[in-house]
């Protein structure tokens, strides 16, 4: 007898969204329910109808088979705009995997005579649902719930078999063309639960800042016709409410309300309401009761209420009436253990660490998140731009129209906007992702803004065609990686005509995010321009054993914590799994590493966004700022550090005063500055006063910092003495096993690779560069060696004048580069040193890692970190670890010998383990072989990071151009 689930080949039949499957609601329906997580029976068919036969493997739910030993033949694979499969929408690949889950369950016996609804949080790509070898239902949408009535084929207190079929590949993959891999299997938590015959259906919830409360629940009643006299209450903070009769007898009179469904409406208004913002996250317990005809309780939601109006006003994106920055980080569903499957304490502990980086909003990208974290963003307070599972990237155009695709993009949007809106984190809604723009997204802003007029629509494919149109599905333009300055003059035009907030801005791809406090600064400054979103939270690295090349499974061994792994596993990315079709590295695009740890941009995050911002005025002195929307500074606590150059760091406390949101007040100096100590800087460590919800007491928010004083000026003075060099005019010193040379060449980041111009510094010929010694000419103790350095295009020359000082040798430096060199890595000093210095002491910016264009975050003062510390380990080996605006440091080994240079101005510095060519040649960590030495790079010049991976290169302060460069250090021995 034919399947008539398989009869209906819903792998290749995109007018087939559903069948069997129940409408979405918001009722909750957690409380109570039965789990069916954990081991099932599995089986990997080759194709969707291959007869399931033979021994049976064990598969874990939650999970997808591709990270599991179950799916061994079907691994993860990476793609970004390129479908796995040559096949043109909406067709399927004859090569499907799928999967069979099979097991028993026991369906309680207390169950007897309710309706039971089985849940599936999440099944890629298409789901078939058996009972007992009864077909059941389908579902289409891989990152939704889908719930099928099981009332009519399984009894209370017996067993059942349940089998859910999940078929990988299919007409809807076609529009699941996300940048992540590609996975299999089920992928969120499965359930039972029951509940009466007579249910709430669905409850809609609606709050506003000015108290206003209404609540509109939907009834049916399993059994047929509703029976007479039921009613709904509602209880807020232990306040009862009542229904509302007048829009029951309004509703009784509508022939579109049938004796099938009732409709029910509560409605209040709550006095000195408690708004909710991401500052201010309040929030109040609701619980709606559904009563039979006698009175009794027959179902239940509970909610979290948050009472807060989003609006737009002209150009401006407004949050209880305030216009808000929007800074924002593109986050998906993402473990490195487990693929897409995410616990909630891995949720909250992503939310967490964003909110402790100043980051107050999320995109969804490219699909509604697990359900969880929509409770976490109200709670935590963050803003939530909540996308729908779209996007057609490799075959957007020829989708966008085509009309067999209509009622996926309406279902898909609607049932997001069903499930999610009564959470008040969720602030805008969008359509989807790259999938061009066409009928699709109109209907289904259409449906979006007739069922949901509280909050606005986005989709960039609409908004990009013009950003002041106001006849589109956009009701904000949300470009993606639009020039700052391209922003700022659609502001500055007189034709704007809705908020511009980036979807996508600057693209976290390696060693980047430069000139992101430029960005900010313009953002800040200039009306109409609200932010945007970085994209993304996470490198998508999945932990790999090197021996066989597998996932490494849940147990999670060789996952350090700090960015890398044990040995014997590696961060996987595209090709890694022996793909032939994958986009490479482009997956490792986070703001921290897979495990979570912070990369160096949040910290350039946090200042930009730091609540407290302190400035330094000729007349006023001090000057401290609120930069929050909502809320003071009380919850704030603070301390002054006054670090000078000659090492002595001062501390006070710091009585933050009561400034309103955008207020400023000027206080009082906590120190008498020295008169003496050369270069001087005032920090102000802020940190939380008292826990939050999202850091405990103590955690530190921001540093905001100024100068109070300028170095002052320092000669060498020469000594008798004699400078030794070798026949090639490079300096022999004891601590050094490399001299002193030229170097314009960096090992290419992401960046340099993608966006084109490390291809061009190769044509240069920069990373192959041949020395030749012109003269070596002494003048007393001082020695001068003129060099060239040959590249195919053209020929630099470079002075090295050596002078014996005090305790050491001054070396002046001076490189022209020609106009064929015009855009080069760097201008500066290599060298290497003898075994033994580990540990490295500087006066400059730090502790972590920063360039020219990436600065902000790291403040003046002296650190210190061991020398393998300072290496920033991102995915793809690259330019890393070097340290922006150093003055002077120290290299020591544990018994105190080592070298001190100190340099003429602030300039950029790495200390490392790797010479440039050991990062270019690899192309994972475990392919590194640390040196025994330090490589140390002193940089007249660094050429910025920018986002030319996926956005804008770096600007043009920020870029080394041809001509004449000096500087000048001086080596001395510990």
């Amino acid at each position: 007898m034919t399947d008539p689930l398989l009869a209906l080949r819903p792998w290749e039949a995109p007018e087939v969204t559903s069948w069997g499957r129940l409408a979405m609601n918001a009722v909750d329906r957690r409380a109570g329910a039965l789990s069916l997580d954990g081991d099932w029976r599995f089986q990997l068919l080759p194709v969707p109808d291959a007869p399931v036969g033979g021994a049976w493997s064990s598969a874990y739910v939650p999970g997808a088979w591709t990270m599991q030993s179950a799916g061994a033949d079907d691994p993860p694979q990476y793609t970004n705009v390129r479908m796995p499969f040559p096949e043109f929408p909406p067709r399927s690949p004859a090569a499907n995997p799928t999967g069979v889950y099979e097991r028993e369950v026991d369906i309680p016996a207390d169950w007897s005579g309710r309706r039971i609804v089985l849940q599936v949080g999440a099944a890629e790509s298409v789901l078939l649902v058996h009972v007992d070898g009864r077909p059941i239902g389908i579902s289409k949408d891989s990152h939704l719930a889908a719930e099928f009535d099981l009332s009519s084929v399984v009894r209370a207190g017996e067993r059942s078999v349940l089998r859910l079929t999940v078929v990988k590949w299919s007409d809807a993959s076609h529009i699941e063309d996300q940048d992540q891999w590609w996975h299999a299997g089920l992928t969120r938590p499965v359930l039972l639960y029951a509940t009466d015959p007579l249910h709430l259906a669905d409850v809609d919830v609606r709050a506003g800042r000015d108290g206003g409360l209404r609540i509109d629940c939907r009834v049916r009643d399993a059994r047929g016709a509703l029976p007479d006299g039921w009613c709904v209450s509602a209880e807020l903070e232990g306040e009862l409410l009542t229904q509302d009769r007048e829009f029951d007898r309004a509703n009784a009179e509508d022939e579109r309300v049938s004796d099938f469904l009732g409709e029910a409406r509560i409605r209040t208004t709550v006095p000195e309401v408690r708004t909710w913002s991401a500052e201010t996250p309040e929030l109040y317990d609701l619980t709606v009761r559904l009563h039979r005809p006698d009175g009794t309780v027959a179902d239940t939601s509970r909610h979290r209420v948050g009472f807060r109006d989003v609006e737009i006003v002209g150009r401006d994106l407004l949050l209880n009436g305030e216009r808000v920055f929007v800074r924002g980080v593109n986050r998906h569903d993402f473990h490195p253990l487990t693929g897409r499957t995410v616990s909630y304490e891995d949720m909250r502990a992503d939310l967490v660490l964003l909110k402790r980086f100043g980051v107050n909003a999320i995109r969804t990208a490219h699909y509604p998140n697990d359900p969880a974290l929509y409770d976490l963003a109200d709670e935590l307070g963050l803003y939530v731009v909540d996308e729908a599972d779209i996007e057609s990237h490799d075959h957007a155009h020829e989708i966008a129209d085509d009309p067999r695709y209509l009622n996926a993009f309406v279902d898909r949007v609607s049932r997001m906007v069903l499930r999610d809106r009564n959470h008040p984190s969720v602030v805008i809604w969008s359509l989807g992702n790259e999938s061009d723009y066409g009928a699709h997204h109109d209907a289904a802003a259409g449906w979006v803004r007739r069922h949901d007029p509280t909050r606005p629509v986005q989709y960039e494919g609409a908004a990009k065609l013009d950003w002041a149109a106001t006849d589109d599905a956009s009701d904000i333009a949300c470009p993606m990686y639009a020039p700052i300055e391209d922003c700022v003059a659609h502001a500055l035009s007189g034709r704007q005509t809705r908020p511009l907030i980036q979807c996508e801005y600057s693209h976290a791809m390696g060693n980047s995010n430069g000139t992101l406090a430029d960005h900010w600064a313009a953002v800040e400054s200039t009306p109409g321009l609200q932010g945007g979103f970085i994209w993304e939270f996470r490198d998508h690295g999945i932990l790999q054993r090197v021996s066989d090349g597998r996932p490494a499974g849940r147990a999670g061994a060789g996952l350090y914590g700090n960015g890398v792994t044990a040995p014997g596993h590696r961060w996987a990315y595209g090709g890694d799994f022996g793909e032939t079709i994958h986009g490479g590295a482009f997956i490792a695009d986070g703001v921290v590493f897979p495990d979570r740890t912070p990369k160096p941009v949040l910290y350039e995050h946090r200042e930009i966004a730091a609540p407290v911002r302190i400035e330094c005025h000729r007349h006023e002195g001090i000057v401290l700022g609120n930069h929050q929307h909502f809320r003071g500074l009380d919850w704030l606590a603070g301390e002054w550090e006054l670090s000078l150059a000659d090492g002595r760091v001062l501390t006070a406390p710091a009585e933050l005063p009561d400034l309103r949101p955008g207020e400023t007040a000027a206080v009082p100096l906590p120190f008498e500055v020295p008169r003496t100590g050369g270069e001087t800087w005032l920090t102000l460590r802020v940190r939380v006063a008292e826990d939050q919800p999202w850091a405990p007491r103590g955690t530190e928010v921001c540093v905001p910092q100024v100068r109070l004083r300028g170095p002052s000026v320092s000669w060498d003075v020469p000594v008798d003495g004699v400078v030794r060099v070798d026949d090639d005019g490079l300096l022999i010193h004891p601590l050094l096993t490399a001299a002193p040379t030229l170097s314009l060449w960096r090992a290419p980041t992401d960046n340099d690779e993608l966006g084109g111009i490390a291809a061009r510094w190769r044509d240069w010929g920069l990373d192959t560069l041949v020395r030749k010694v012109v003269a070596v000419r002494q003048d007393g103790g001082r020695t001068t060696v003129d060099a060239q350095y040959a590249g195919a295009a053209g020929v630099v020359r470079h002075r090295q004048t050596f002078t014996p000082v005090e305790g050491g040798i001054r070396v002046d430096e001076e490189a022209e580069l020609p106009e064929e060199f015009h855009d080069v890595a760097r201008v500066g000093t290599v060298f290497e040193t003898v075994p033994g210095p580990d540990l490295l002491e500087w006066f400059g910016q730090g502790p972590w890692e920063s360039y020219p264009d990436r600065s902000a975050g790291a403040p003046v003062g002296h650190h210190a970190l061991p020398v393998d510390e300072l290496f920033t380990p991102y995915l793809r080996p690259q330019e890393s670890g070097g340290r922006h605006g150093v003055r002077r440091f120290t290299l020591s080994a544990p018994d105190a010998t080592g070298l001190t240079v100190e340099l003429d101005e602030p300039r950029q510095v790495s200390v490392t383990r790797f010479r440039a060519e050991d990062l270019t040649a690899a192309a994972h960590h475990d392919e590194l072989v640390p040196r025994p030495g330090c490589v140390v790079h002193l940089d007249a010049v660094h050429r910025g990071l920018g986002t030319a991976s996926c956005g804008p290169d770096t600007s043009l302060p920020y870029r080394i151009p041809a001509g004449v460069h000096r500087w000048s250090w001086t080596l001395r021995v510990l």
